[in-house]
């Protein structure tokens, strides 16, 4: 029996692309839908989270990280685990892919794949709110999506926006309300829970991209800015039950199951979408591992040399 690979970054380093990446996953979501299952374990301001995603035709994963906000502090990163990918038909492991690698490739490539199919074909201005290792992608992946869209960051640390500003060429400020004001499309990639990002500061014919809020007691946007928007999701099974940005407000009822408007499944189908140039359209990216498992196949494709 032929070895199961482990494939990290280095060994696809600079052969993956990040509109590649968007297509498979609008590919993964033309064909049947994803069985979906989360597991959550908590122990105060860690989380154990453990994904599954069964697409027929696609195959398995299961991807498990844990997720510990203190470990910076002692030199180490706040998130690791890996995935397990298995073969559709027999259930034979195929590969083990750090989970990293995927996460990287697929919240990134999920929001570019959402702000393709929502935001304005003229969005020439991205602001994105938040400076770590998600913010970095999220530039690459938008430059490759969107060609000579200008790149703002914000951060509450206003050190680590100017460092990554300096090191990707964007540009950085701190007059946040000034800054969403500004752009055509605002992603959020933040660990808060409380709202960052204001209603009162959107104008018509944005797009929003909500990427940070994993957990129940997360939040990016307030309620205002979901009012004024359009919703929409990478996945209703991943988003609405247990991430707080969609769950806190459909439980005090400022939102309704009804205002939440289709997800990509929908959005890729063109049976939903944005339907004026005046409109605000709000994604939420929730990550679901039906993603994973669409971007593990990609990886495994790309390092078999496919």
């Amino acid at each position: 029996m032929a070895s199961v690979p482990y494939i990290t970054e280095a060994d696809v380093e600079g052969r993956l692309d990040w509109v590649a990446m968007a297509e498979a996953l609008a590919e993964g979501h033309r064909g049947p839908r994803a069985e979906i299952a989360d597991q959550f374990l908590t122990r105060g301001s860690d989380t154990l989270l453990s994904r599954a995603a069964w697409i027929d035709g696609m195959g398995v994963a299961v991807k498990s990280v844990t997720v510990m906000p203190d470990n910076p502090a002692r030199d180490l990163p706040s998130v690791q685990g890996a995935m397990v990918l298995f073969e559709d038909a027999t259930g034979r492991i195929v590969a083990v892919i750090d989970s990293d690698l995927v996460t990287r490739w697929k919240t990134a490539a999920d929001s570019l794949l959402g702000a393709r199919l929502l935001a304005r074909r003229d969005a020439r201005r991205l602001l994105i709110i938040g400076a770590g290792a998600v913010a970095a992608s999220l530039i690459e992946a938008y430059r490759a999506g969107f060609p000579g869209i200008e790149v703002t960051l914000w951060s509450r640390t206003a050190a680590s926006a100017r460092a990554l500003a300096e090191a990707t060429g964007a540009a950085s400020s701190e007059d946040l309300p000034a800054a969403v004001a500004a752009a055509d499309i605002v992603a959020t990639a933040t660990m808060s829970t409380r709202p960052v990002l204001m209603g009162e500061w959107l104008r018509p014919g944005q797009h929003l991209d909500l990427i940070g809020a994993y957990r129940a007691d997360m939040r990016e946007a307030d309620d205002r800015a979901l009012t004024r928007s359009r919703i929409f999701v990478d996945s209703f099974e991943t988003t609405l039950a247990h991430i707080g940005e969609l769950k806190d407000p459909l439980a005090r009822g400022v939102i309704t199951r009804e205002d939440v408007l289709g997800d990509l499944y929908d959005l890729v189908a063109g049976a939903a979408g944005r339907r004026s140039a005046e409109e605000i359209t709000l994604f939420k990216n929730g990550g679901g591992a039906h993603l994973d498992l669409m971007t593990g196949r990609e990886i495994l494709k790309v390092w078999q040399g496919g």
